[in-house]
This record gives structure tokens, sequence and C-alpha cells, in this order.
């Protein structure tokens, strides 16, 4: 099971890292490997909101759909993503904002399993080169936006 944690310092806010990365729909334009996102539904719950998303991951021959819920809690400048339905076993991930000197610092964890075996393998793999591709990705993103 790949697990990949980073914190990062960029010259940017928490409010803006936070708000690009909440901004799900918009993923297929920056993100690598994601072809399409949908939003099933977003429900307010007290302190956080709730949304329920799509994204289809295209790589070579593989294409995939997956659901996942996403919790944003925007005051504490964190999301929280679990794994819905499609290729994986279980698959988490966390962010968490925070205002520091000179920018944000921003955390990353992910940890994910595919329910295929080939597929588990090939992740192994190349894995922490896909997280880094895509947290750079984020912070490209971030300075086309904020820059």
């Amino acid at each position: 099971m790949p697990t990949h944690s980073e914190t990062r310092t960029l010259p940017y806010t928490a409010q803006q890292m936070y708000d690009l990365v909440a901004d799900v729909g918009s993923y297929p334009q920056f993100l690598p490997w994601t072809a399409a996102a949908r939003i099933r539904s977003r429900e307010e719950r007290g302190d956080s909101e709730v949304m329920l998303a799509d994204l289809v991951i295209s790589f070579k021959v593989f294409r995939e759909r997956f659901g996942s819920r996403v919790v944003l809690w925007p005051q504490d400048k964190r999301i929280d993503t679990e794994y819905l339905d499609g290729p994986f076993k279980h698959m988490v991930s966390k962010w968490k904002f925070t205002d520091v000197d000179g920018g944000v610092e921003v955390d990353f964890f992910v940890d994910f399993e595919f329910r295929n075996r080939i597929l588990q393998g090939a992740a192994g793999m190349f894995f922490y080169e896909a997280m880094q591709r895509i947290v750079r990705a984020f912070e490209r993103r971030a300075a086309v936006l904020y820059g």
C-alpha cells in the first residue's frame, strides 16, 4: 500500500491554496492523468462541506472512474478525501494549509491500494514520481492563478 506525505512552503496564502485544491471541478485543466471531473453533490454540514465527486483517471491503456467523498473544512483550511467506488481497495488523502512567514505550509498525505494486483504493481513502480508530479501540478496552477 503506497503512502506519500510531503510538506512544502509556498509563496501564497493558506486561503489561496485551500481554494485551489477544493476546486475539484477544475482538476482536468491542470492535473496529470485527470481526464474528467464531476461534482455529484455538495452539502453544508455545520463547519464543513461534503462534496461527492467523480474523477476519470487516464494513463496509457488504463482509464478508470472513481468516486470520492471530499470533506472541506474552510475554517481549519483542511481537506480530507476518502474513496467511495472504483478501481481502489481504499484511498485516503489529506491536505492541510497553514499560513507561515513568507507564505503557506502545505501538508499533503495520500494512501491507496488498487484492487487489481497488476495495477498495484505498476503503481508501486512509479508511485513516488507520480505523487511528485501531482504536487508540482498544484504548485504550477497556484503560480498561474496567484503568481
